[in-house]
């Protein structure tokens, strides 16, 4: 039997300077546009500037307890939308006539964009982090649940009752029919809501004032500082990669028993 064959090494690596070439010509461009007069400085520094501008930040305690507030409100959105959705999608999912009762409800509410909550958390809980955390969870919840429902439904009814007839335990179903189903669709709703509860998170800030990376940059733009609201911008937008990277590493690794997963590293 002959094992899987991994991706070609020589390919992945081509990639990942074709990425760094691209990267490389954006900076250029961001460099010299602004210095060439094609673009006013006052609305686009150079990239250097940039760069100086966010060394600077980098070195006050201001920028590194905004990040923190930042991740803070993001990481507790998501864990908190996650667990909910998780649940409900499975006790909604498990019983049809809750699934039929509840779809055109969730159809109604899924679609509603979370800033349109905004005047309501601020109502509910002013600038404080509590606002945040209701337009972070009340985004991410949708993406997980919606992914549950589809994991609940592809669940083979052959196993399911053929575990019912051994006598299974309610319990014991979910675990061993139900969960490793649905659990590849469950980390495609993670890694789906941890971007968008990160996006939810700055415009939070951005718009109600509450502590983080948004919040300054709302006040570097208010007084001016255009270099150093790019920085943050950048930093927001480093923010966003690594939480993909570490999103799809983690779902590659303990999904690694899953044929989606397996079929990505056989050529």
């Amino acid at each position: 039997m002959t094992s899987p064959r991994r991706g070609n090494p020589a390919r992945s690596g081509s990639t990942a300077l074709l990425g760094a070439a691209g990267l490389a010509g954006l900076l250029l461009v961001m460099e010299l546009a602004p210095r060439l007069g094609l673009v006013d400085e006052r609305y686009l520094p150079p990239a250097s500037r940039i760069a100086a501008a966010l060394a600077e930040e980098a070195g006050t305690p201001a920028f590194w307890t905004a990040l923190t507030d930042t991740l803070i409100a993001w990481s507790a959105g998501l864990a908190i939308a996650v667990g909910a959705a998780v649940l409900a999608g499975i006790v909604i999912g498990s019983i049809p006539v809750l699934r039929s009762l509840t779809a055109s409800t969730i159809e109604f509410l899924r679609p509603i964009p979370s800033v349109a909550l905004i005047p309501l958390a601020v109502l509910m809980y002013g600038t404080d982090l509590g606002s945040t955390l209701l337009l972070v969870c009340y985004a991410a919840f949708w993406q997980v649940l919606v992914q549950v429902l589809y994991g609940v439904a592809d669940v083979d009814p052959v196993a399911f009752e053929t575990a019912r007839s051994f006598r299974f335990s309610a319990w014991g179903r979910i675990r061993h029919v139900l969960w490793p189903t649905a659990l590849p669709y469950v980390f495609t709703g993670v890694r789906l809501a941890a971007s968008v509860a990160l996006v939810l998170a700055i415009t939070a800030e951005l718009v109600i004032g509450s502590p983080g990376l948004g919040k300054e940059i709302a006040v570097a733009q208010a007084s001016e500082a255009v270099p150093t609201m790019y920085a943050l911008i950048v930093v927001t937008g480093v923010l966003g990669v690594i939480i993909n990277l570490l999103a799809r590493t983690g779902e590659r690794r303990l999904l690694a028993w899953h044929q989606s997963v397996r079929g990505e590293v056989t050529a």
